[in-house]
């Protein structure tokens, strides 16, 4: 049985979650706290597995209990689920709260009348948040981010998902190997502001770097880029050798592609003209069509496809699209697909 504590100023809120997780036979509610202060002495007394707990709150908000929670000798401390406002203030405070140990976020409806909305979002966070993988302690890094021997990429893996892709990813980039030989290209559907917090999220958990792209960026061995939001993630050639290889991000302001910016077919189509055949490309849970002509054009280049099953997805619409365009080679569970790529880049560099 998970034991979950919830922490929010609003009634109506408190109300709502409690509704909503506690009808999962899995998971039990100990209690709510209406404000940071009331929330540390529950934590305390009750032990939670997990806090839910809002940012905005009166007498003590959500950072002040991060930071409380940091020097507190509690002998049981939970995992935090922070609820997040979809503003750019509540972004900037989002990444603060993973920077000081959030365990996850969700994003609250700007329409607080859906709020029911995330009903199956917030209890499939809070069992995943039990099985989350621990903090990777990573071998310490050059100045430059990267050791000398790991340098441009000639191999490039790209990932793209939306609804239901975070917690793929979790599992997905936590199990790649620290010596994957490729460059890695994850571009996730997101609001503007919130990719920050996924990738320091990410780089808690994977064996490779994780970073928020930046204009200009080159992919490099053994390095994970997440798309920023809000930006279409272009991929280009910084040489103009032939055939030699330099992958650079450039961020593209232009108008949303299948509704969303940044776009996977954007992504996947740049790459498949500089990488070609020397792409490993995969596409998780996702709604929509985006990816299926992406992938269509590595395929036709020489890549790889893989998309993962149907019954693992929350929703099925990404691959699907990329299934419908008969760009997909192969199907593979997601506890496979990290051995799966890692054998495709080692035969593509071998």
């Amino acid at each position: 049985m998970i034991t979950v504590l919830i922490i929010d100023d609003s009634v109506f809120m408190r109300t709502i979650l409690k509704d909503i997780i506690g009808r999962d036979p899995e998971i039990e509610i100990l209690g709510t706290a209406v404000d940071g202060i009331d929330a540390l002495a529950k934590i305390e007394r009750l032990e939670p597995d997990i806090i839910t707990l809002d940012i905005e709150m009166p007498r003590m908000n959500g950072i002040e209990v991060l930071q409380k929670l940091r020097r507190a000798n509690f002998a049981k401390k939970p995992k935090i689920l922070m609820l997040s406002s979809l503003t750019a203030e509540g972004a900037e405070m989002t990444l603060t709260a993973i920077r000081l140990g959030a365990s996850d976020f969700l994003l609250k409806p700007t329409d607080l009348r859906k709020v029911r909305s995330i009903e199956e979002d917030v209890v499939s966070k809070i069992k995943h948040l039990i099985s989350l993988p621990k903090t990777i302690v990573k071998k310490p890094q050059s100045r430059t981010g990267l050791a000398p021997s790991e340098a441009k990429a000639d191999t490039l893996v790209l990932i793209g998902s939306s609804a239901g892709g975070p917690q793929m990813l979790d599992t997905l980039l936590s199990m790649l190997p620290p010596d994957l030989g490729a460059g890695v290209v994850v571009t996730q559907h997101m609001p503007v502001g919130f990719t920050a917090a996924l990738a320091e999220r990410f780089n808690r958990i994977c064996p490779l770097d994780v970073k928020e792209t930046e204009n200009g960026d080159l992919i490099q061995n053994n390095r994970v880029l997440l798309s920023k939001a809000g930006y279409h993630t272009i991929i280009t050639n910084a040489l103009t050798t032939p055939g030699k290889i330099a992958g650079k991000i450039v961020h593209s302001s232009g108008q949303p592609m299948h509704g969303v910016k940044p776009a996977v077919d954007k992504t996947f189509i740049s790459a498949s003209k500089i990488y070609g055949k020397n792409i490993v490309s995969v596409i998780l849970s996702g709604m929509g069509n985006d990816g299926g002509a992406g992938m269509l054009a590595i395929r036709e280049a020489g890549g790889r496809t893989f998309v993962v099953r149907e019954d693992e997805c929350l929703v099925y619409g990404m691959a699907r699209s990329a299934l419908e365009h008969n760009a997909v080679q192969e199907t593979y569970s997601l506890n496979k697909m990290a051995d799966e790529i890692h054998r495709a880049v080692r035969r593509i560099g071998g």
